[in-house]
């Protein structure tokens, strides 16, 4: 069996994926995260099947030893601060970030592994020039902490196969939700709200727009990648097409789960809410080769399971 690291691997895409990986019988995974925002109960159903470390990826003695010890031949690379409002409280621990993309890419390198996949995110366009947002002709323009780490992330994976001859694969993830995403994002905070009748606070007049994509679609897409050896050393967006402003999804959520909540709107936010984000999702869906889940169907499909919205976990530096 080939051997595959992941790091991040507690948090929301990260576990999806490793559980994906770990139960398919033809990858041996190893899990690294150094648990300021992840969870090892989101790995708890595929416990034994797996190899969970907790260690600091921004730390090179912490992966270093993980990695010149194991001989991967493929990683993931998920490790990050994310979250608009904690990226933003939090500019230095994201530039830290800078620092486990360089021992990741080093130790690669000097290991032996096949190929680097990268988490970036919809975050590196910025605020909207053309839509679709497409990988090869929407500029990178966002000044955030958060995008620009990963613009910078980006032109390191570049760079290591250009100079180095390792292969990658960057994914720009737009919003991802699923059943272990913690509720300080939006899709789990307003299901989580909505149950209890609660206040659902938007910020602005919520006629901002996202697009939401369930875990599933986004780990599928990311396997057949993996196992087809498909977007070699290129840039894939990962993400829904279907379009929706912030007080539609409220409406939609108050709707489904039948809620007294009344949609209460707050100031803007000062930076880092986007007007529009739209994927040209062209790539993922040539590689799914199926219709991506609804938000309807994906809601539904949290509701049915009745877990959604976990407390998050407190950010701090390690």
């Amino acid at each position: 069996m080939e051997k595959v690291l992941i790091t991040g691997g507690a948090g929301n895409v990260g576990s999806a994926l490793a559980k994906k990986l770990a139960t398919c019988g033809q990858y041996q995974v190893t899990v690294v995260d150094n648990m300021s925002t992840g969870s090892i109960k989101k790995l708890s159903s595929v416990k034994g099947q797996l190899e969970f470390i907790k260690a600091d990826v921004n730390v090179y003695n912490d992966i270093a030893s993980i990695m010149l010890s194991r001989s991967f031949d493929y990683v993931f690379h998920y490790a990050a601060v994310v979250g608009v409002k904690r990226t933003l409280e939090n500019p230095i621990l994201v530039l830290d970030d800078i620092e486990g993309i360089k021992n990741i890419l080093s130790l690669s390198k000097n290991t032996g592994v096949k190929r680097v996949f990268f988490s970036s995110s919809s975050e590196v366009y910025g605020e909207p020039v053309e839509f679709p947002q497409n990988e090869d002709t929407t500029p990178l323009n966002s000044r955030l902490p958060y995008a620009i780490v990963k613009n910078v992330g980006e032109s390191f994976f570049k760079s290591y196969q250009r100079e180095f001859g390792l292969n990658y694969t960057i994914f720009r993830f737009f919003n991802t939700y699923g059943p272990d995403q913690s509720d300080d994002f939006v899709v789990p905070r307003f299901l989580k709200l909505a149950k209890t009748n609660a206040d659902i606070t938007i910020y602005g007049d919520g006629l901002q727009t996202r697009t939401f994509c369930h875990v599933k679609d986004n780990v599928e897409t990311v396997f057949n990648i993996l196992h087809e050896d498909l977007c070699r050393n290129e840039v894939i967006n990962i993400g829904n097409d279907k379009e929706i402003t912030i007080l539609e999804l409220a409406q939609t959520v108050l709707k489904m789960t039948n809620s007294k909540s009344k949609i209460v709107h707050l100031p803007p936010l000062k930076e880092g809410d986007m007007r529009r984000r739209l994927p040209d999702n062209a790539k993922m869906k040539s590689i799914l080769n199926r219709e991506l889940l609804s938000l309807e169907e994906g809601i539904q499909s949290l509701l049915v399971l009745g877990d959604f919205g976990h407390s998050n976990y407190e950010l701090r530096a390690v």
